[in-house]
């Protein structure tokens, strides 16, 4: 039978999981993941704990946060002046909002504080900095 190797093209069903056993994320409801492996699709962790797996395996791995989102880092973390935001936008703790940046690109923050005068936005990824378990089961390699 066929092992799953960089380059093709497979169906996963997975559970992800934080440390203190709090799901993130599942396919158990539906289709399973579909993607390339080494795609740049998933993160590399995921990716590289498919690889040697034959459709019908199962596994559980850990994927530490270099391997996963990266580490958290506070230069991602700024506090600018509400004047610099659009006038009328409602802010609360935890909102997500989508910022041009000079270059043209555009980025996601959290809103993680918020004062008279300030908002302080984070642009690290939610799961920065987290180590994630995934219970993985390759159903197919296409």
């Amino acid at each position: 039978m066929a092992q799953a190797k960089t380059g093709d093209t497979v169906k996963v069903h997975y559970t992800g999981s934080f440390d203190d056993g709090g799901v993130f994320d599942t396919s158990a409801e539906r289709e399973p993941l579909q993607f390339t492996i080494g795609g740049g699709q998933v993160i590399a962790g995921f990716d590289r704990a498919v690889i040697d797996m034959q459709p019908g395996d199962k596994k559980t791995v850990n994927i530490p946060a270099e391997e996963a989102y990266g580490a958290r880092s506070e230069e991602l973390v700024a506090e600018i002046g509400r004047d610099r935001l659009p006038e009328g936008i409602e802010l609360e703790i935890g909102q997500q909002l989508q910022l041009g940046l000079a270059d043209g690109e555009q980025a996601v923050v959290m809103i993680v504080d918020v004062s008279e005068t300030t908002v302080t936005l984070d642009a690290n990824h939610p799961m920065a900095g987290m180590d994630l378990n995934f219970e993985l089961e390759l159903v197919e390699i296409v």
